[in-house]
């Protein structure tokens, strides 16, 4: 196991399975050919041409593709697509976080449509005289996703209508019990983009990541049930953990590492040094599926 490792784990996506899913002119997704059969069940509402996917251009407002695709899903549903992870929660569709969204979709549809995901992930360290720490939670073991694994301090993923920066105040209260006049001091650092695959489904994902210097006397508190416990770990702990095991949630590592990188624990000398930092941002681009 490696920092690399874990970069590879993420972007493990093969492109070559999926064509591009399209609302007017914009990219939206991409459709993997193992799931293009549901979607051609509606040709009403899809239609591939030019190997892609595009959206009925009738649907001509955010407002009523959001409700024309909402009942489709709520039909899969029924049908079981989507298994215990239907959240009742709405996620911006933009390929970019500062544009416009084109739609809202469901977030557990999002990745079977290749959408890509956003979200806050937030690092919260403590230094004291014996050298900085980290807050490390465990994950609830009733979560229907990776239950019992360890986690960035703070994290969630990106509803529509709010900002990212608010949305983080928010996870803060909700999972760590971190008061609003703590958690706003958090700081955005840097961003993490990878394409990871799960059987058909797509994650083309962007975290935005946060750092939040905590008070020694702080203690985060699990508030929602997202959370089984906290732990204060010394960095070089958590810096071992990540590079040796798998015990992090899957694209938390990735976070991690960026955080090694900005403290200065990953030496610019060491081998893997340029292939680490690079491969923390990883793009699809037309020329080569990723970047």
């Amino acid at each position: 196991m490696s920092f690399l490792d874990h970069i590879k784990r993420c972007n493990n996506a093969d492109l070559s399975q999926f064509e591009p899913w399209f609302i007017g002119r914009e990219r939206a997704g991409f459709i993997h050919r193992d799931f293009a059969a549901v979607v051609a069940e509606r040709p009403d509402l899809f239609v591939r041409r030019d190997g892609a996917w595009h959206l009925d251009p009738a649907l001509d407002m955010p407002g009523k593709r959001t409700a024309a695709v909402r009942a489709f899903l709520l039909e899969l549903r029924e049908r079981g697509q989507f298994g215990k992870l239907w959240r009742e929660e709405a996620y911006p569709v933009t390929w970019a976080f500062t544009d416009p969204p084109l739609m809202a979709m469901e977030r557990a549809a999002v990745p079977w449509f290749g959408v890509r995901a956003f979200g806050p992930h937030m690092t919260g360290y403590v230094r004291r005289k014996d050298g900085l720490h980290v807050w490390v939670p465990r994950r609830s073991f009733s979560k229907p996703t990776f239950p019992g694994q360890l986690d960035n301090t703070v994290a969630g993923g990106q509803p529509a209508g709010i900002g990212l920066h608010d949305n983080l105040i928010k996870e803060c209260a909700e999972e760590a019990s971190i008061p609003r006049q703590l958690a706003e001091q958090a700081k955005a650092v840097s961003f993490i983009s990878y394409l990871n695959q799960s059987g058909p489904q797509l994650k083309p994902d962007l975290m935005v990541c946060f750092d939040l210097e905590l008070p020694e006397d702080f203690t985060p508190r699990a508030n929602d049930g997202e959370v089984h416990s906290f732990e204060l770990w010394p960095v070089r702990r958590v810096f071992e953990t990540v590079r040796d095991t798998s015990e992090f949630k899957y694209n938390c590592n990735l976070v991690l590492i960026d955080f090694f990188v900005r403290h200065g624990l990953l030496s610019a000398d060491d081998p893997q040094f340029m292939a680490i930092v690079s491969g923390l941002k990883k793009e699809y681009t037309l020329s080569n599926g990723i970047g």
